[in-house]
């Protein structure tokens, strides 16, 4: 189909071209990603100097979280985020469930840890870290309410078309979805030192505590009958879309999100639980071969003890 004589290609329309020249390559987040990643690389650089192995792995994970908040921010994407519902949903999702996934897995603040002098640079991390304030804001109590609310709170109130109507609003509304979701999944990763250290079956559950909101609120996206969000009630006519469609497909995407970051999240889980458990059972044998297995010894004397009365 031929909209505006593109031959169906949805191009976006001159007036949001023009626009789209403050938006692309935010430089709030382009500065910052840039700064996160030469921060990351000095750590990094700062171990190996002193003979300290970092590994790749982490290095790898914690790239690919930072491109992927370039990828949405600071590309054409963001564009098509100010017009489009569906794309905007892309950007919320991607940079508040998967690009803290991947930046958590990355584990800067051990990295920070390490990186840092000994005294009271690191003295001062270490006291932030075990601070009542991040005990409280790392804490499932206050995570999965604030988690929930940044969805329902802000798409079905007039907040978002307020935020939605300047570049300071739009850049605040994705830095508090980055935040939402760094404080959320951090004591859930479990990959970083932290106030609240909770067992692997209650990441699980914490985790698992989240997500369903993520799906009720993408089906009740795709259920609308007319368009909730102003700022998308109107989508322009070069693209070719209808407002409700976009909707319902913003909808789905926040629907399929709510699994994605859970099997990874999961998987990752039951690879650190199981790493857990082989270190446990490592130090058992170690202890044991110190003490020359002397809880084995007292365990068959005591069942010797028994067989000698039983005569």
């Amino acid at each position: 189909m031929d909209h505006g004589g593109h031959g169906g290609h949805l191009d976006l329309p001159p007036f949001t071209l023009a626009r789209g020249l403050e938006w692309s390559a935010d430089p709030v987040f382009l500065t910052g990603s840039l700064a996160a990643l030469a921060l990351y690389g000095y750590g990094v650089f700062r171990l190996r100097r002193r003979g300290d192995e970092w590994p790749p792995g982490r290095t790898a994970a914690f790239t690919a979280g930072v491109l992927t908040v370039v990828l949405v921010m600071c590309t054409g994407l963001n564009d098509y985020g100010m017009v489009m519902f569906s794309v905007h949903m892309v950007q919320h999702m991607v940079i508040s469930m998967l690009s803290p996934i991947l930046l958590l897995l990355g584990a800067p603040v051990t990295l920070l840890l390490r990186a840092l002098p000994t005294g009271r640079p690191r003295a001062a991390v270490v006291s932030l870290l075990h601070s009542r304030y991040l005990m409280v804001i790392t804490h499932p109590v206050f995570t999965i309410p604030l988690f929930i609310a940044s969805l329902y709170a802000l798409y079905f109130t007039p907040l978002f078309d307020t935020l939605m109507g300047s570049k300071a609003g739009h850049v605040g509304m994705m830095t508090h979805f980055l935040l939402v979701g760094l404080v959320f999944f951090w004591p859930i990763m479990g990959v970083d030192p932290g106030p609240n250290r909770p067992t692997h079956v209650m990441r699980m559950l914490t985790l698992f505590a989240g997500m369903p909101f993520h799906a009720f609120f993408g089906i009740a996206l795709m259920m609308g009958s007319e368009p909730m969000v102003d700022v998308y009630s109107n989508p322009p006519a070069s693209l070719g879309i209808d407002a409700l469609d976009d909707q319902q497909a913003a909808g789905g995407i926040a629907w399929a999100f709510s699994e994605i970051p859970s099997v990874l999240v999961l998987i990752a889980l039951i690879y650190q639980w199981y790493n857990s458990e082989q270190r446990r059972a490592r130090r058992s044998d170690r202890t044991a071969d110190r003490d020359g297995d002397r809880e084995l010894a007292a365990y068959n004397a005591y069942l010797a003890s028994l067989q000698t009365r039983e005569r």
